[in-house]
């Protein structure tokens, strides 16, 4: 039986693009760990999407994952458009190239490594989770900032 791991994502920009950082809360069987990073030149939607990777990439087998994020653009784009999008080569309806293709490309992969079930939740609304992950998101910012990156 595969295992059930809550994961909570967020990613944050000072500037859109400018410095970004991402944060994920992984709750595994009572035991919680907390991943981030950042990254000097980004966009708040490329956090977003690396957040999610990164956490679910950090899972070493199959599991059963609730994804709760605070980003509609990223629950849209893989439960909605990321279909369409590989069937027409990473190309929009309106046959422009897929923003992000790349990060979506690695999180579709990702994705298909597990059973995901995707939440939204509204941002900066007091769940607790999500304030947690926006406040790690923001920490790596600070941090990348402060070691002169």
């Amino acid at each position: 039986m595969a295992k059930k791991v809550e994961i909570f994502t967020d990613g944050a920009c000072r500037g859109n693009p400018g410095p970004g950082g991402w944060a994920a809360i992984l709750r595994y069987n009572g035991h919680e760990k907390i991943i981030y990073g950042a990254q000097e030149y980004t966009t708040n939607n490329r956090m977003e999407l690396t957040a999610v990777i990164e956490a679910l990439s950090s899972l070493k087998q199959t599991c059963n994952v609730e994804v709760t994020t605070d980003s509609q653009y990223v629950c849209h784009g893989i439960s909605k458009w990321i279909e369409a999008w590989r069937k027409k080569s990473w190309r929009t309806s309106s046959n422009k190239p897929v923003k992000n293709a790349d990060l979506w490309q690695v999180l579709d992969k990702e994705a298909k490594r597990h059973q995901v079930n995707w939440h939204w939740v509204r941002g900066h609304a007091g769940h607790p989770e999500n304030e947690l992950a926006d406040e790690y998101a923001n920490k790596a910012i600070d941090e990348f900032q402060r070691e002169g990156n």
